[in-house]
């Protein structure tokens, strides 16, 4: 396992190097979405923010914003699960230019074929640390506000080594989940035959 701090906008051979389980620190420009942002861009038929263009860090994130005066202070960031975004994922990659992706859990097969293909990696927090990583972000801007709400709306970051996260899917669509429930499940089997338990076992079902 290494560890890396890389600069948005990411490079194709910034991402191509990332390894399952090595932990990356981001520095530079990137953006949130959540599902509303997805409908309303792919559902819906409506464009992207122009200033989006020449980012290629997404984050799955609401976060919670307040304004004072005329500037937008952070008062909690965590990251939300990306599986739930999966029916969209492979477009976002392909279509938003993505090199990264950060959310929690990981995303599914479409999306890890598009990342692929595309060169792109998703990163997963290694914990629960919603103010811990205030202080690591600069909110730019924001747009979609009125449209989307302070939660959906597609906020502008500069990240200051923002993380850890650890590399959950790499550019070869390999995904650091699917290994582990293997190995899980290898390892819930050899336990089953060392008790003498049955290979169909099932727990009672309780109504």
């Amino acid at each position: 396992m290494a560890t890396y701090y890389l600069q948005a906008p990411l490079k194709e051979e910034d991402v191509t190097q990332l390894k399952l389980g090595d932990l990356v620190y981001i520095s530079g420009m990137a953006f949130t979405c959540r599902s509303r942002l997805h409908r309303y861009i792919f559902d819906e038929g409506n464009t992207m923010p122009e200033v989006t263009k020449d980012e290629n860090v997404l984050i799955h994130v609401g976060p919670i914003m307040v304004k004072e005066e005329d500037k937008w202070r952070l008062v909690s960031f965590m990251p939300t699960s990306s599986i739930r975004f999966e029916k969209w994922g492979a477009k976002s990659v392909d279509q938003w230019n993505l090199r990264a992706i950060i959310g929690k859990t990981t995303m599914g097969p479409e999306t890890a074929a598009m990342m692929k293909e595309r060169k792109c990696v998703h990163l997963t927090p290694q914990g629960v640390t919603p103010n811990l990583w205030v202080d690591s972000i600069e909110i730019m801007g924001v747009d979609n506000f009125d449209e989307l709400g302070s939660i959906e709306a597609t906020w502008q970051m500069k990240l200051d080594k923002l993380g850890p996260f650890k590399v959950d899917i790499d550019t070869e669509g390999n995904n650091l989940f699917d290994q582990l429930d293997a190995t899980i499940e290898a390892n819930k089997l050899k336990a089953f035959e060392d008790l003498g338990i049955p290979e169909g076992f099932e727990y009672t079902k309780l109504y």
